[in-house]
């Protein structure tokens, strides 16, 4: 009882951000929805769990609710974190990531033939980024947005069945990761290092977006990356001859290249590998074999300043098996530098929660708006999660069964579309 007292007076701090006092009660609704035991957490069956006895009035309202009524998600998600993140304790880290969700059909938002990860290949999906600030103890999301893919953007006819709004245009993902970035910073969210995989890492622009915000980052690449080693960049511009623009681009000449890091890293001797633990998981110590070495960036020779290339390469691989350039000081301990760069993890069990336990997939509806609504609450019901194991001194987060919400009973004839029986 203490814990669904604890989750009303939730409720009603976040309720405070709605503009309308005729919001709160559907958002209450569709909160304690999100909570309940469920096959799906769309709209219609957390209709029939919280009000069994007009499930189509209360599917109206939550409807209405999610998909139409004007309130921010900026403002909800401010006020999570303004709850949350106190808990915490200290950031150590701002995880940049991004998420799919299968779909059939053309329709929804921002649904295109993209990379899935929830499937690991290209398929039919919506994707969103975001970016979750975590600790060894615990994460949270505070920023989420769905891409929009560049056919959905210079589509007018989609954009307008869909309600896209008119500032909204196409952006890549590691462009709306930076606008997520620099939004929390202007919040002053507090900083931790940027941890991102080789789809953001690779990207020199982001990677040098991070360093004008202040930030430091260990963000993957990929074996192909090249950079300068043993203090080395690019040859100095031409001698200028007097005549015409002076020469300004950087040099390389056959003997003065840069390498890719797949070859760094075998050229490195045996001695500069060592076995490193970063974290106690279920099943005891996780550790690998690792290595590190101080490189400059080669792209386009600009000069890129120094810092550290982490390389993966366990005893039982043939080959490295991944790659980071990280931007912490120098003088950062080799398991600190392995431990921060592997504190990603934790975005893996923010998604593995928030899909699975409060069903962040499951919206069915088409137009932008509902999107983010249902992600922003079903991202204020995890937070209220957070807290509680983090108040209540659990590794693990708080089972929804522990929460003593018992739904009435719904009607027996019911079956909620997208559920296999309504096949």
């Amino acid at each position: 009882m203490e814990l669904q007292r604890e989750f009303d007076r939730y409720v009603e701090r976040l309720a405070a951000t709605l503009g309308h006092a005729d919001r709160v009660g559907p958002m209450r609704d569709y909160a304690r929805g999100l909570m309940l035991s469920g096959e799906r957490k769309s709209v219609e069956p957390m209709a029939a769990l919280v009000a069994p006895g007009e499930v189509s009035a209360k599917h109206q309202s939550l409807h209405h609710f999610v998909s139409k009524a004007e309130w921010s998600d900026a403002a909800l998600l401010e006020a999570v974190r303004s709850m949350v993140i106190p808990a915490m304790g200290t950031i150590e880290a701002w995880i940049v990531d991004d998420t799919g969700y299968p779909k059939q059909g053309k329709h929804s938002v921002g649904v295109a033939r993209q990379y899935c990860g929830q499937l690991g290949k290209q398929d039919n999906c919506q994707v969103a980024v975001s970016v979750s600030v975590a600790n060894d103890g615990a994460s949270l999301p505070i920023a989420y947005q769905l891409y929009l893919p560049k056919e959905w953007a210079d589509d007018e006819t989609r954009r307008e069945k869909a309600q896209v709004p008119e500032e909204i245009q196409f952006a890549t993902r590691t462009a709306l990761a930076l606008k997520q970035l620099r939004a929390a910073r202007r919040a002053k969210v507090p900083g931790g290092v940027v941890l991102a995989d080789a789809g953001y890492g690779n990207d020199t622009d982001f990677r040098s977006g991070i360093r004008k915000l202040g930030l430091t980052y260990a963000v993957g690449i990929q074996s192909t990356t090249t950079v300068w080693t043993d203090g080395d960049q690019a040859l100095p511009p031409k001698r200028y001859s007097g005549r015409g623009r002076p020469p300004s681009r950087l040099r390389r000449s056959a003997g003065h290249a840069p390498i890719a890091v797949k070859t760094v890293a075998a050229q490195l001797p045996t001695r500069q590998y060592r076995r490193v633990r970063w974290r106690e998981g279920e099943r005891g110590w996780l550790s690998s074999r690792f290595a590190r070495v101080r490189v400059r960036a080669a792209h386009r020779d600009e000069g890129h300043p120094e810092e550290w290339l982490l390389i993966e390469w366990p005893s039982n691989e043939d080959a490295p098996t991944k790659y980071w350039l990280s931007s912490v000081p120098h003088n950062v301990s080799f398991r600190e530098l392995v431990r921060l760069t592997k504190l990603r993890w934790r975005i893996e069990r923010d998604y593995q929660e928030l899909k699975q336990e409060l069903g962040l997939g499951h919206y069915e509806g088409r137009n932008w708006r509902g999107f983010h609504h249902h992600a922003s609450l079903c991202i204020a019901a995890y937070g209220f999660l957070v807290g509680s194991r983090l108040g209540r001194g659990k590794k693990n987060s708080v089972d929804l069964a522990d929460l003593g919400f018992t739904a009435p009973q719904r009607p027996a004839n019911f079956i909620p579309r997208g559920s296999p029986r309504a096949v």
